[in-house]
């Protein structure tokens, strides 16, 4: 019997492969998806994106954080919150995530299989069901949307019911006194906010000399004494050495500083899910972390063959990632709808506050020779910053010189990652001063900041302008 065969396949259900999915199915193609895990949505519904940033909702609310000092009255709901506490929310919205994926892939016709995906060939899959003999399907096209899963460095005990990863730390069995996260990039910054507005004696270590290393270096220095102010110990230049497991974690770092914790969080990187995929009978060739290279329009070694989202690596965010599927697709069927991922790319870390950046920043405008001027507006400034108790947010924004051309957004602070696509639009607009200066901003409002932001920028040029510089 020949193999049920369509004009796509994809493998994953993440982002990238859910919206690959109903991308082509849109457009009347006749699509399979395979998903090798008991629910749908990948990483992003379910170990990651969605999970984490509800945690970071429920640990402001239980720890009292988002009132700060509100009328003067301190509030906390609970002075100690159980496991249960902060992941009840988390797993309801999972459920919920779950279910919107299906009832998406239902309304576009997409025939899901349950299974572990493997090439035979170019063009043909088999897929095993759990506890089940394989079967064929063939696809004309096939999109690789499998996602990535934590690296685990072989220094540590992770035999060790203490010691997590990004993934596991959902399956958390109470709540520590005492944790060391290792790894200073977004998810390692996420989650030692989120345990330190909860009462953890929260330690950072990151190998190099700052956090989050695409960050504007301003935002992150900012971002790196808010996390001190929680009470976050970071420990920059340091790595660690070994772990010993007793009745405590006791951790000695290459510096010599020893750290004993209940908990540790590895956030090291993460790998390409590719291992089962046999993608030597497709003729591809995986990166040193199983991650895949792609060209412009997504194809692999194989032209017939895609891959988009996390396994082909940064930036491995879900918005990204549910982009580069629709494009991969678009291109794949030469359906005339668009020509590519957007131009500017706007990021998101949702630490405590929250931080968010799209275009250039000071490093690459000064290593690309580029003269610019940095306007800056903080919501001490602001009335509405005032109102939400939070003083210590900044907006950033970088103009070019002389035409005054915005080519860079910053922000640290209450609602960044909302905020930053104002500047986002512009960017993408190619608008100049002119935009903010004459837009009207609904009072009060963080909105403000982007006026104010500007006018700082213009008086920074007027004085070059005046110094003849």
């Amino acid at each position: 019997m020949a193999p049920e065969s369509y004009d796509l396949i994809v493998i994953g259900s993440g982002p990238a492969g859910e919206k690959g999915a109903a991308q082509a199915a849109y457009f009347g193609k006749r699509v399979a998806l395979i998903e090798k895990e008991p629910v749908l949505g990948g990483a992003a519904a379910n170990t990651g994106t969605l999970p984490s940033k509800t945690l970071r909702e429920t640990a402001l609310f239980l720890s009292g954080f988002q009132h700060r000092e509100l009328l003067g009255v301190h509030f906390k709901l609970k002075d100690r919150v159980t496991v249960g506490d902060f992941l009840v929310r988390e797993r309801v919205l999972k459920e919920s995530e779950r279910a919107r994926i299906q009832t998406n892939l239902d309304r576009h016709h997409v025939k899901l299989y349950a299974g572990t995906a493997a090439f035979v060939d170019p063009h043909t899959i088999a897929v095993k069901p759990s506890r089940c003999p394989s079967f064929l399907i063939r696809g004309e096209r096939i999109l690789i949307a499998t996602g990535s899963y934590p690296f685990r460095p072989p220094n540590f005990p992770f035999h060790d019911p203490r010691v997590y990863d990004s993934d596991t730390i959902l399956n958390l069995h109470h709540m520590p006194r005492a944790m060391l996260a290792v790894g200073g990039g977004v998810i390692g910054c996420e989650y030692a906010c989120m345990f330190a507005a909860l009462g953890v004696q929260v330690t950072l270590v990151e190998k190099r000399s700052r956090i989050v290393g695409f960050l504007d270096a301003e935002i992150a220095a900012s971002l790196q004494d808010r996390m001190r102010d929680m009470g976050i110990q970071l420990l920059l230049s340091d790595s660690v050495a070994d772990v010993q497991t007793g009745e405590e974690l006791v951790v000695r770092m290459q510096s010599g500083a020893v750290v004993q914790v209940q908990t540790i969080l590895i956030s090291s990187g993460r790998c390409g899910n590719t291992e089962e995929l046999e993608l030597d009978k497709a003729g591809i060739t995986p990166g040193e972390r199983g991650q895949l290279k792609v060209n412009a329009n997504y194809q692999t070694q194989v032209p017939h063959i895609y891959a988009a989202g996390d396994v082909i690596g940064f930036p491995a965010l879900a918005s990204t990632s549910m982009e580069q599927a629709r494009v991969a697709m678009v291109h794949a069927f030469d359906l005339k709808y668009r020509e590519g991922v957007s131009k500017v790319l706007p990021y998101g870390i949702y630490t405590i506050p929250e931080c968010s950046m799209a275009g250039e920043t000071e490093e690459s405008l000064t290593e690309q020779k580029v003269p610019y001027v940095a306007g800056k507006a903080s919501y001490a400034a602001n009335a509405r910053g005032q109102i939400v108790g939070d003083t210590t947010g900044l907006l950033k924004l970088l103009f070019r010189l002389p035409d005054m051309k915005l080519v860079g957004v910053h922000m640290i602070g209450e609602g960044a990652t909302e905020m930053v696509h104002i500047g986002l639009t512009a960017l993408m607009v190619n608008a100049d001063a002119d935009l903010f200066i004459q837009t009207c901003y609904n009072y009060p409002t963080l909105s403000e900041l982007y006026k104010y932001a500007t006018y700082d920028a213009l008086g920074q040029k007027h004085k070059r302008e005046a110094a003849g510089t």
